[in-house]
This record gives structure tokens, sequence and C-alpha cells, in this order.
């Protein structure tokens, strides 16, 4: 009996020293497990402490949720150029202006924002034929009718001197040098370079794509400068005409040699070069723009005003220049748009250039095409031109309000965030008595409304509520004066639109 205890009292000794093995060897592994998993974890929840802590305000107390887009998610732009390593200089501001309102570059088809230096619809024809309804490029097709110099300055007008194309015009041209002996004139070319007033036996009449044009010879001038005025415009609709101007500051150039004693060999007197004067090296206006801080358009106006004259007389000629050439070549553009759609993806940023006589009359030198907006030469203009891409992102809808993915819109109950049919029905006394669609009037109801008109006077509403500092050109307000049969159907119904916003509230009659 003892002998049976005592091989029991083995056995559970065994059996003891068997159990505490395994709880020392589970105990060491699980401390081991658990070691892994605080090295493994540690950091991971560290960081989602941080970022709780560091963020809770931005996330929970701010009244709005700060956006935060992911590099994929972000709205995308691609840029195209003729020359690249020359061109890139001439779009830093294009760059920075886009980088800040959240975008990233990328060479795909699938961007938002097509922005070319050059005229792209030959080299990316393919690509622009079947565009999605967000994406934008910035020039219509056709923009050239306009930009082009030898059209531009050919085309009648009370705005543009005198032109004769070459060598077609050329009996014309003689023709009116014998009825004005007393003219003078200057030829120039597409390139803008060669320009030079010249003798009646010097002119080039057989010159292939020149022009030669009456020369504006009492020009207004400033502390004995002549100088030109550069206003930067956009039209965003053709089909039908909208056109917008930039009010918030204008460029100046000027001629770094004074005008008189006039020389018409040296012609840094009368042509504006790259290496033009400044405003703020011109005494009368440099207080104005460098000590008080005003834009140059109005340190021009206060010197005008100083002197005894109005400025908005000539601003209006301007913006009345403007609207004319637009309206003469809207057919040519029109037709060439047809070829890429609709025409709704496009919108041209171009720069008008002025003159002025010693009476203050405007005249139209040329319109640019891609103008340059590099303030490597001119430090201090940096800020207009970033104004003005600025100003223009927010006209167009590329600078969103909205939060996405991309500029498009992907629910209805967004877009009728942004802008519902309650927003642009007008003039409720003919309204409510259209029964019949075909009638013209009845074309601007809510009960007629085809999609396509729908956008249209979406855009146009958004366009309003966005323009910023850029003044509507086009439609213009009704006037006693105006003949609405002159103007295309389409332009026609936007006119009386605007006019019916105008009689609601009367922020939209100018």
């Amino acid at each position: 009996m003892a002998k049976e205890n005592n091989i029991q009292a083995k056995s559970t000794s065994k059996r003891k020293c068997s159990s505490t093995n395994e709880q020392i060897i589970n105990t060491t592994t699980n401390k081991l497990f658990r070691t892994i998993l605080y090295v493994f974890l540690a950091p991971i929840i560290l960081s989602g402490v941080y970022f709780l802590v560091h963020n809770y305000h931005n996330y929970f107390c701010e009244p709005h949720v700060q956006e935060i887009f992911l590099e994929e998610e972000r709205p995308t732009f691609r840029i195209h150029t003729k020359f690249p390593n020359s061109d890139i200089g001439y779009l830093k501001h294009v760059f920075l202006v886009l980088d800040r309102l959240g975008f990233q570059q990328q060479e795909t088809s699938n961007w938002d924002l097509l922005w070319a230096h050059d005229y792209p619809f030959s080299a990316l024809r393919a690509n622009l034929t079947n565009l999605k309804p967000h994406q934008r490029v910035n020039h219509f097709p056709g923009c050239g009718y306009i930009t082009n110099k030898v059209d531009l300055s050919t085309t009648e007008g009370k705005f543009i001197p005198v032109s004769f194309k070459m060598p077609d015009n050329r009996e014309d041209l003689l023709a009116h040098i014998e009825k004005n002996p007393e003219k003078t004139y200057v030829q120039k070319s597409n390139d803008h370079r060669g320009i030079e007033m010249k003798k009646i036996d010097e002119l080039n009449l057989t010159a292939e794509g020149s022009f030669v044009q009456e020369f504006i010879d009492k020009p207004f001038l400033v502390d004995g400068y002549k100088f030109d005025i550069g206003i930067y415009t956009v039209i965003t609709s053709i089909d039908p005409l909208r056109i917008y101007g930039y009010k918030g500051d204008v460029l100046f150039r000027f001629c770094p040699i004074e005008y008189y004693p006039f020389d018409p060999k040296i012609i840094d007197k009368y042509v504006v070069g790259d290496d033009y004067l400044p405003i703020w090296n011109v005494p009368s206006l440099r207080n104005y723009y460098k000590n008080l801080g005003f834009s140059m358009k109005d340190s021009f106006d206060a010197y005008l005003r100083a002197k005894g004259k109005d400025p908005q007389k000539m601003w209006d000629s301007a913006f009345d220049a403007i609207r004319e050439i637009a309206l003469k070549k809207e057919m040519k553009i029109r037709e060439a748009t047809k070829r890429f759609g609709d025409g709704r993806n496009f919108f041209e940023l171009m720069r008008f250039d002025f003159t002025l006589d010693e009476d203050l009359n405007v005249f139209i030198m040329e319109a640019n095409m891609s103008p340059n907006l590099s303030s490597a030469h001119f430090p201090p203009n940096q800020l207009l031109y970033e104004q003005v891409l600025f100003n223009l992102f927010a006209l167009i809808g590329v600078a969103r309000r909205t939060r996405s993915d991309t500029l498009q819109i992907k629910e209805k109950a967004e877009i009728e965030m942004e802008v519902a049919d309650k927003n642009l029905v007008v003039l409720p006394e003919i309204c409510n008595n259209c029964n019949d669609c075909f009638r013209i009037e009845c074309q601007i109801c809510r009960k007629c409304y085809t999609d396509d008109w729908r956008r249209v006077l979406s855009q146009s509403f958004l366009e309003h509520h966005n323009k910023m500092d850029y003044r509507r050109i086009f439609p213009p307000p009704i006037t006693e004066n105006m003949v609405l049969k002159d103007y295309s159907l389409k332009n026609q119904l936007l006119i009386r639109w605007y006019q019916g916003k105008c009689e609601i509230d009367p922020t939209w009659c100018n």
C-alpha cells in the first residue's frame, strides 16, 4: 500500500512538473506574441492618436470640413506647347495658380483642363472632338479670325485705323493715299516685327501676309511718352455669344523714348517693344502706383481726372470696340467650332491692345492669343497676371466651390444646389401666357427649355455669380436704340433673358 502511494505521488509530481513546464512555455509564448504585437501595432496606434489630436480642430470644430485631396483625387490639367523648353517660362503663373487651386498636372487624355500655349486644334484634334461635359479647353476653334493681325486690322470698324491688306487691296490703298495725301502710314505683318513708319514710295505693296495702316500721329501722351493699353478679355461661349472684360486692372506699356521731337527713324518713340517703360517709371503715375498703391488702371484714371478729363467714356469705348470685333467674327468662329461639337467646352483668354489719340479716342492695335503672362522681365506684373488667371478660373467654373475628385458633377442634387430652374426663370408676364414653344419669346420659359438651352442658361447664371472682377461685355443691356433682329436668334434670346434677370435683380443689369 505504501508502495502504491509512493508510485502515485511520483506520478502526481510528474504531472505537476509537466503542467508547470507547459505554463512556463505558454506564458513565454504569450509574452513573446504580445511583444511582437506591441512592436508592430504601437506605431500605428500612436500615428492614429497623433492624427486625431492634431486634426481634431479641423474636422470637428470648424464650421466646414477641410477638403483634403489625395494625389489621385485632385482635379487635373494638361499643358500643350509647341516648344516646351522655351514656352514653359511663359506659363509659370498658370502653374502657380492651378497648384493653389488644388490641381495636378498630367499628360493623359482624362484631364479636367487643357491649357494650350499655342493653337491646339491640329496637333490634338483627335483628343478634342469627343470631350466630356466637364472638360475645358482654353482656346476656341477659329479664334484666329480675331487674333490674326492682318484679319483683325483689315476688318471695317469705327475703332480700327484704316488698313489695307497687301497685295490684295493695293489699288484701294493707292486710291486712299491720293485722297488723303496728308496721312502717314506704317506697314505691319502677322509676326509683329519690322514695324516702321514709311514714306509712300517705301511701302512694299507686294508683301504677302502684311498690311498698311494709317498711323495715329497725334497720340495721347503721359509725360511725353506714347503707350498702349492691354485689356484682358474672355469669350466663354460663341453660340450664343458671351464675352467678359477684366476690369480689375489693365496692362500699361510705355515707349522708352519720348515722342517729341518726332523722328520716324527712332522706332522706340512710337512702337512698344519687349523692353517697354513700365508705369512705375513714368513720373506722373509713379506716386499713384507705388506710393498710394493704386492699380495701373486706377493710377491712370486718377491722372486723367487731375487733368480734368473723364476716363469712363474711354473705357466704355474700349469695351464697345471688343464687342464690335467679336460680333463681326462670331459667325466664322461658330462655323469652325461646329467641327468640335457644340462649343460648350471651350473658352478664350486674349488681350486686346489699344492706343489713344489726343482726344482719348480709342483704337484697336491687335488682339493676342495666349497673351504673355510671364513676369520674368517685370516682376511687379506678377499680381496682375495671377489675378487675371484666378478671376478667369472662377468665371469659367474651374475654381470650383464644391468638393469633387474632378470637375465633373456627378449627382443631380449637386447640380440643383448650384443652379436650379427657379434660378433661371424670368418674365412671368410673358411665360404665364406661353402655350406654344414655337413662339420665339416662349423659348426662355421653363416649359420650353431644351437640355441645351437649360445648360446655356445655367452656365450664364453661374458666370454672373462667379465673374468677380470681370465685366460682362456681351450680352449688353437692352437700350432704347437696340435692334434685336440684328443679332442671331440665340443671342436675341440670351439678351432678353439677361433683361428679364435685370428686371428681377438690378445687379444683373450690367
